[in-house]
């Protein structure tokens, strides 16, 4: 938040050639919200402003100063806004990015945590480990331990040794992961959701050793940081961190190069590294409700990406050339964003793109995945 009011502190002060700095006070959901500005600047001008300070959209904003809405064109002066001035701002549902508007009550990301009814009780003793499901697991393969109470990795999984394929974790309390986790050297797939891991209690050393790691799923933890060893698990098809804390992906996630899918939605994520365009493979992208303003222009060379979720993000525009060089593309979900139908008919290869599109609901309408009433123009109408 201090980082963000000091960026509009610097954009009001810029602004301050072309007029006089006045400060207004934004009353938004029980808060109330110093904006620092030009008196010549437009309403549209501090509709931007308030966009990172309450995670609204600005087409999703509507002020009111004395009674009246505010234009988008009339700078502030003429609209008789003076030092002092108090403006309402009401938001129109649904126009948002991240995970919602930020209110009173909630500064901190939303966490989205499994029901406190079934998640495992803190002070429920944890289950011992016995000798015949040792044996399963090393029989099988797998080893399925979600919803067990389990505050820490038990000692016998790691004895599972070469046998294990499969480790679900999911939907305990663990925090820690040890670096011996590397003793499972054939583990194809890891999945730790919803559980209290958080960057400096799960060793990445020990993942990054794991060669035939497939799939792993870090779903609805506590992670901030996702660090450059992720870009040595040459083996990963499918990568999930939503509903975490992430800022932002290190650049060494281009090194994935046989990536598949990628679920990072739910996140604070402000911007995508160019290196994404080494993720040749990625056939589905989720970065829904995040924070991002702009996407890199390598987004096109992902030729074989199919499906691209961008909903509720400040996006105001996509990578030129993306329906041109992205040739799979028939999924693309652009509500909550800034992005309209007309911009994206400006876009070269938009025919294509929407023939592909129309086709491929077409066929699940013909074989009734989906009603007719649920048909996805693909981004909100201007």
């Amino acid at each position: 938040m201090e980082k963000q009011n000091k960026e509009m502190e610097k954009q009001g002060k810029s602004d301050t050639d072309n007029g006089s700095t006045i400060t207004v006070t934004v009353k938004f959901s029980g808060r109330s919200l110093p904006v620092e500005i030009s008196d010549e600047s437009t309403v549209k001008d501090l509709k931007s402003l308030l966009q990172p300070l309450t995670n609204v959209l600005p087409r999703g904003q509507k002020l009111i100063f004395k009674g009246k809405v505010l234009v988008d064109e009339m700078t502030l002066k003429s609209s008789e806004v003076l030092n002092g001035a108090k403006i309402m701002l009401m938001a129109t549902q649904g126009l948002h990015q991240g995970d919602g508007p930020i209110r009173k009550e909630a500064f901190t990301l939303p966490s989205m945590r499994m029901p406190e009814a079934t998640r495992p009780k803190r002070d429920v003793p944890q289950a011992p480990i016995l000798k015949s499901q040792l044996e399963r697991w090393k029989a099988t393969g797998v080893i399925a331990l979600s919803e067990c109470n389990l505050k820490a990795l038990p000692d016998e999984v790691l004895t599972c040794g070469p046998s294990a394929r499969v480790l679900d974790l999911s939907h305990n309390l663990i925090q820690h992961i040890p670096a011996g986790i590397n003793s499972l050297s054939s583990l194809q797939k890891l999945i730790l959701n919803g559980n209290e891991i958080m960057d400096n209690s799960l060793s990445w050393e020990g993942l990054a050793s794991l060669k035939s790691l497939m799939v792993l799923s870090l779903n609805q933890n506590n992670i901030a940081t996702l660090p450059p060893e992720i870009g040595a698990l040459a083996s990963l098809r499918q990568l999930y961190v939503a509903h975490n804390k992430l800022t932002c992906l290190p650049s060494e996630i281009g090194l994935l190069t046989g990536l598949e899918v990628l679920k990072v939605n739910n996140n604070r994520i402000h911007t995508i590294p160019e290196s994404i365009g080494g993720c040749a493979s990625l056939i589905e992208v989720d970065f829904s409700s995040n924070l991002l303003v702009e996407l890199p222009e390598t987004i096109d060379k992902l030729k074989d990406l199919k499906a691209l979720y961008l909903k509720n993000n400040g996006l105001k525009s996509l990578p030129s050339s993306i329906f041109k060089l992205c040739t799979e593309l028939s999924i693309l979900d652009l509500h909550g964003t800034e992005i309209t139908m007309d911009v994206l008919r400006q876009l070269e290869g938009w025919e294509n793109f929407d023939e592909r599109r129309r086709s491929k609901h077409q066929k699940q309408l013909e074989f009734r995945v989906i009603s007719s009433a649920k048909f996805d123009e693909g981004a909100d109408k201007s």
